[in-house]
């Protein structure tokens, strides 16, 4: 079924939140992908505790808070090497498939935006980086409502945006929290489980099941 409008949430869905470390996982050492996913972790959390107590910080802040804790919690890792961690924050690869997919979906006519927790300048250069600025209409930071995901003010930014009924959009996130709060919300979701995760969230289930973004156009 064609949508009117595809919504991607960007860190883990369109662009590697590990590519960071990986691009200096030489100097980093053998605790590298320990370090990655403590670093993805408490940038999350450190999103919902600040949305719940009110407290916002743009998400550059939150990934740098967190990369400190990070540092902290693996000694192994030189914590010299941050500055350098943050600067290939900014240029994250996106995956393999994502710019076919996304001109595929152009193609068709519909409407393309990223609806991510990161601030504007950090997604402004992610989509640079990787050359998608010519494909995506519109790029959505919660920035605007200082509110993070799962906040209901957050998706309704693009029904709002976009005058859209929420049915019409199809959303897709890697984030199974994400698309829990997506779901509810009223999108159509699609969860893309690249890393093989198991099913949570049973009461808010996702309309569709992928293990990357190709199938939105294969029809795999």
């Amino acid at each position: 079924m064609q949508y009117a409008a595809y919504v991607f949430d960007a860190y883990g869905t369109l662009f590697d939140v590990h590519a960071a470390v990986r691009r200096h996982a030489d100097a980093i050492g053998p605790d590298g992908q320990l370090l990655s996913e403590i670093w993805r972790a408490k940038q999350l959390e450190y999103s919902w505790v600040r949305t719940l107590m009110g407290a916002y910080a743009d998400f550059w802040q939150l990934t740098e808070q967190a990369l400190d804790f990070a540092l902290r919690k693996v000694p192994s890792a030189d914590p010299s090497l941050k500055a350098k961690l943050l600067e290939a924050y900014w240029r994250l690869d996106c995956y393999p498939e994502v710019p076919a997919v996304l001109n595929a979906l152009k193609a068709s006519g519909a409407r393309l935006a990223i609806l991510s927790n990161g601030s504007p300048e950090m997604l402004q250069a992610a989509v640079k980086s990787a050359a998608l600025d010519q494909v995506l209409d519109d790029i959505y930071s919660v920035d605007a409502v200082r509110r993070f995901k799962t906040d209901p003010v957050v998706y309704d930014m693009v029904v709002t945006g976009w005058r859209l009924y929420p049915g019409a959009v199809s959303f897709q996130s890697s984030n199974r929290w994400d698309i829990a709060g997506a779901t509810k919300f009223g999108f159509r979701t699609v969860w893309i489980n690249r890393s093989n995760q198991p099913e949570e969230y049973q009461d808010l289930p996702p309309a569709l099941i992928l293990p990357s973004l190709e199938a939105l156009v294969s029809g795999a």
